[in-house]
């Protein structure tokens, strides 16, 4: 019997001692995917292909343990929206039924260069536009804590394929929380790195400024070791950072004494839910206990966070989804007589009731009569809160935060009043507004069960500082 386990360091320990083969472990995985199928996570598994690569790691380790990559031993699933030679990719659209991507993006390739085992790729809202995995085309993903639940978005398929421990780590992206998120409603760590920090080179764009590759783990120490391998600079894309990558998975401890601010109109926000602000008050005392300072500071534009998040990104998606037009790749409709009719129909066929409102705001943004009365206007803010965010990180190393206001809600409670889902993204989005780094860690349960997820972020580039933290406290 194959134990859950919870690290890779933990199945490399077992692969050494030869309590167990990489084949064994992924015949193990394959059973979790079949046992918990109810809960819709994978789109597509590759089975006979992950025995084949795990056959053929196994072998490779016995001739020379000394050969093999860093990520020897992980079992990952990929988010249906980052690109993997030779398999499909749509991200959770209609519009790219039957397409296979002919490359791999820098970030699955450089996972792959270190062995890994890529066992599927699973379900995710439509072009990450939403914040339930509830995907018009493929079906909603069940919480695992809670199969009348929402496991978050976009990224709830990675996160209930790991919660559902049908791989060790999940690659996501987050545009706007979409990893944090479901990380926090799934009890899982989701690490979102600075922007550039990980190449966006072969991630299906949402909103290009904002998007950003991000894991879903259990424990940090996995989370460190991903980054390590994922990060760094990259010709095929100019926004990649080309600092250089520290050894994140090296001496994860954090032995100085911390200052860490808050917000109290996050924590007392109207919206916030009573175990969730408890939650926080707690995680504050504890941290206070250890010797760690925290103090509540101003920050005056919380509320402007999501309006001014939705026009900027509506306004890259709408950009971003014009290649999708029927032509090129993808849907195309068999009702279209004309190259007019082929826009059309193959757009409206293809699409989801949320990507094609999104589109339409985008257009609408940045359309000649309201250019500068919301776009521009809504980059202004932007700044306004990144500058905010950089003075607050003049004195404090971190900023605590709730992931959401709410556990994960009812699946379908928020169909119908997009408002209210937005809003559930308000603690969220400032990370990506400011492209600062941002860990989820799970510190409890609510009364029904339901997990519970904090989150900090720090400075750009302060990845490290961040898993450390989380780690030793």
């Amino acid at each position: 019997m194959i134990p859950k386990y919870t690290s890779l360091q933990e199945i490399q320990s077992a692969l050494k001692s030869s309590s167990i083969t990489l084949v064994t472990l992924t015949e193990y995985y394959l059973s979790r995917i079949s046992e918990s199928s109810n809960l819709n996570i994978y789109i597509e598994v590759y089975a006979e292909e992950a025995l084949q690569k795990a056959a053929e790691l196994d072998a490779k380790y016995a001739a020379n343990p000394d050969t093999v990559g860093r990520l020897f031993g992980a079992v990952i699933s990929l988010k249906d929206a980052l690109c993997h030679e030779n398999h499909g990719v749509t991200g959770g659209s209609k519009i790219l039924t039957g397409f296979k991507s002919l490359f791999s993006g820098t970030a699955v390739q450089r996972c792959i260069d270190e062995d890994v085992i890529i066992i599927g790729r699973v379900n995710c809202d439509e072009f990450a536009m939403g914040s339930t995995t509830e995907n018009p085309h493929y079906g909603a993903t069940l919480n695992a804590a809670d199969t009348t639940r929402v496991p978050g978005g976009s990224s709830g398929g990675s996160a209930v394929a790991v919660q559902a421990d049908t791989c060790l780590v999940s690659l996501g992206t987050d545009t706007g929380g979409s990893v944090r998120q479901p990380a926090a409603f799934c009890g899982v760590i989701g690490m979102k790195p600075t922007y550039g920090r990980i190449s966006r080179y072969g991630l299906l764009a949402y909103a290009s400024s904002f998007d950003q590759l991000g894991t879903l783990s259990h424990s940090v120490e996995d989370a460190a070791l991903f980054l390590e391998v994922m990060a760094g600079a990259d010709e095929f894309d100019a926004t990649c950072s080309t600092r250089p990558v520290p050894a994140y998975s090296q001496n994860i401890s954090y032995p100085k004494k911390a200052k860490i601010a808050y917000f109290d109109t996050a924590v007392n926000h109207p919206s916030i839910d009573p175990a969730i602000r408890q939650a926080t008050l707690d995680t504050i005392e504890k941290y206070r206990a250890a010797g760690h300072v925290v103090e509540s500071v101003d920050f005056e534009y919380l509320d402007y966070i999501i309006p001014t998040y939705y026009v900027l990104t509506t306004a890259e998606a709408s950009s971003n989804l014009s290649r999708y037009d029927g032509v090129r790749f993808g849907h195309r409709s068999a009702e279209a007589q004309t190259v007019e009719d082929v826009y059309l129909k193959s757009r409206t066929e293809g699409f989801g009731r949320e990507v094609k409102k999104r589109i339409m705001l985008g257009t609408f943004v940045l359309s000649s009569g309201y250019y500068d009365a919301y776009y521009t206007k809504a980059q202004k803010i932007r700044r306004l809160i990144q500058q905010r965010t950089f003075d607050i990180f003049a004195d404090y190393d971190f900023i605590l935060m709730p992931v959401a206001p709410t556990p994960a809600w009812k699946i379908g409670e928020k169909s119908k009043d997009p408002v209210a889902m937005y809003l559930a993204d308000i603690f969220t989005v400032q990370a990506n507004m400011a492209g600062i780094p941002a860990i989820a860690f799970p510190v409890g349960e609510t009364a029904e069960g339901l997990p519970i997820g904090l989150q900090l972020m720090g400075n750009k580039f302060c990845e490290g500082e961040l898993m450390n933290f989380v780690k030793s406290n």
